[in-house]
């Protein structure tokens, strides 16, 4: 059996805030999330959130007092529905397909009453909100040790680029303020006495890629991957490409071989980078280093994500269209040690935690898609759960 929206839960609008007298313990909520701060309620929880203008495809779940501004709604369920279970339902619905503007996208509370959900009794719903709910707990826990390894790389960075590593003792050299004679200064800043500053053309060959015509199939085969920037994701690895080439469509891509360091430079992802494993091509919003010594590629990734990454948006400045081509990419600059085990040292440690965090992301992917297949599995009855004697409780008010 189906039920509408307005069948099972009440719509109400935001209103604007800015009047409010201040807090820091009342949450104000936009589509994007937690906005800001106030003294002053407008909702309470359980309710959900989803949005009007604007961000019309990510529901939140909110517990407690809040405030929503006039861009997004508050749904309160009624008595025989579990929120947490109306939740999950609305985020599995594509409210995109609602939009009805042709501008920034707005869905209007007849489209969103209209909505059809396969309804279950309140046992059911609180049966299915709790497995989902674990999963997401799961989930959270995973993304927290993520955004920790990410802090702890980052820290990482800052030291063993502006102090590097004595080789002798396989420790950090002392900071510049305790050793000054340690270091020297350069057009990247303080760095170690021993390191020197290269362009980008000094420790490799720069590519641009290019396109085949794709009107022209004998470019196009099964022979090499080909790269666009939707296949440099969040680990420092290229991601393997649904779309590839034959022999003849790398050659005029200007093939690249595997261990290149591969740069966004056009749009709005420019500074994305990746590690290619294996010889690929790729398309002209890429620029691609291809080292002297492929045995220091771990090195020049982290260095031109340290050193190229704010050089590119600086050059890219405040074009409509963000964009660095290769005459001017080619020359951008990094810093580097004259000991290649110095180098090395670096990258493997910088490795070592990259390594972890691809690792918790191929779980978190994993869990991802099994929190879908459960979501769509349970929501629309193709499982069905049997309740636990807890799931019989009272209803929520």
């Amino acid at each position: 059996m189906n039920k509408t929206l307005e069948e099972i839960a009440v719509i109400t609008y935001g209103k604007d805030y800015k009047k409010n007298p201040p807090g820091d313990n009342i949450p104000i909520y936009g589509t994007g999330g937690i906005m800001g701060y106030t003294s002053k309620p407008l909702n309470s929880g359980p309710s959900v959130l989803t949005g009007r203008k604007g961000s019309i495809n990510k529901p939140f779940y909110v517990d407690g007092d809040f405030w929503n501004v006039d861009t997004i709604y508050c749904i309160k369920t009624t008595p025989i529905i579990n929120t947490k279970w109306f939740y999950y339902n609305l985020c599995n619905k594509n409210l995109s397909i609602l939009n009805e503007a042709t501008g920034v996208p707005s869905v209007s509370t007849s489209a969103l009453n209209k909505l059809q959900f396969h309804y279950v009794d309140f046992p059911h719903q609180r049966k299915i909100a709790r497995i989902l709910t674990t999963v997401d707990s799961i989930i959270e826990k995973t993304e927290a040790a993520i955004a920790k390894y990410k802090a702890i790389k980052q820290g990482m960075m800052h030291d063993l680029f502006t102090r590097g590593i004595d080789v002798k003792t396989g420790k950090l050299r002392p900071k510049f303020e305790d050793a000054p004679e340690l270091y020297k200064e350069s057009e990247l800043g303080w760095i170690p006495k021993e390191w020197e500053v290269k362009r980008l053309d000094e420790i490799g060959q720069v590519v641009t890629g290019n396109t085949p015509s794709t009107t022209n199939q004998k470019y196009y085969g099964s022979d090499f991957l080909f790269i666009s920037p939707a296949d440099i994701g969040k680990t420092k690895y290229l991601v393997d490409s649904e779309k590839k080439l034959s022999v003849l469509g790398y050659k005029i891509s200007r093939g690249i071989t595997g261990g290149s360091i591969c740069v966004v430079c056009i749009g709005s992802t420019i500074g994305k980078m990746a590690i290619n494993r294996h010889d690929c091509a790729t398309n002209q919003q890429i620029n691609t280093i291809i080292p002297n010594n492929n045995a220091l590629n771990e090195y020049y990734y982290y260095s031109v994500n340290r050193y190229v990454k704010k050089q590119l948006y600086i050059e890219a400045g405040l074009q409509a269209v963000p964009i660095v081509n290769k005459s001017t990419f080619e020359k951008l600059k990094i810093a580097m040690p004259h000991n290649e085990k110095e180098s090395d040292v670096i990258a493997k440690r910088l490795g070592s935690v990259d390594a972890y965090i691809e690792k918790l992301t191929i779980e978190e992917d994993k869990r991802l898609i099994i929190k879908q297949g459960l979501m769509q599995d349970l929501l629309t009855g193709k499982k069905e759960v049997t309740p636990d004697p807890e799931d019989y409780k009272e209803m929520e008010n």
